[in-house]
């Protein structure tokens, strides 16, 4: 492993199924849930959800960049949800699962840009991208501890039986070249 970790952070939708996929890739070191872009300093999961903080669900993935490029985790984002859907994911309604990428630096912003200039270009959506690109500012918090590792926890659940798996399926399929070692 390189000394040199990198963070991406990011929103699209439900913070479990980004932190499922997250965790079986190749070069990810960690990833956290967790809360960004609002104006609430530790806001509560209750509190976020009822969408007044200004938060988004995000995950915070810490990857190795001589594993991983920035560019492949934004790939891989922009796969496992509809960045076409205005503060939404399926039936997720509200702010808070907006598609955003939350960047540490001009070169992430760019690179952020880059990748959805590509994606129009490319015709991948039938619908306008409406995925935010904005500084993180220092502007993240920690959801609270059951929400971290939640897929593993609870397979069984039924929003992660319908949400999630089909979530990790699907990225399982589309970058198996990606998959950690199980």
């Amino acid at each position: 492993m390189s000394q040199t970790i990198e963070t991406a952070t990011l929103g699209g939708g439900c913070f479990w199924c980004l932190e499922a996929v997250y965790l079986r890739v190749d070069g990810v070191v960690a990833v956290e849930s967790g809360y960004a872009g609002g104006h609430a300093a530790n806001p509560s999961y209750e509190q976020v959800c009822d969408g007044d903080t200004g938060h988004a669900e995000v995950v915070k993935v810490d990857f190795d960049p001589a594993k991983i490029s920035y560019r492949e985790i934004l790939d891989i984002f922009f796969a496992i949800h509809d960045p076409t859907q205005l503060n939404r994911q399926g039936n997720d309604v509200g702010t808070q699962y907006r598609s955003v990428v939350f960047t540490d630096s001009e070169a992430q912003r760019e690179t952020a840009l880059q990748a959805i200039r590509e994606l129009k270009a490319e015709g991948v959506y039938d619908g306008e991208i409406v995925t935010q690109v904005v500084p993180l500012d220092g502007n993240y918090f920690p959801a609270e501890a059951y929400h971290q590792n939640y897929f593993a926890q609870h397979p069984n659940q039924g929003y992660c039986a319908f949400v999630v798996a089909p979530k990790v399926a699907k990225f399982r399929q589309k970058f198996a070249h990606r998959l950690k070692a199980e």
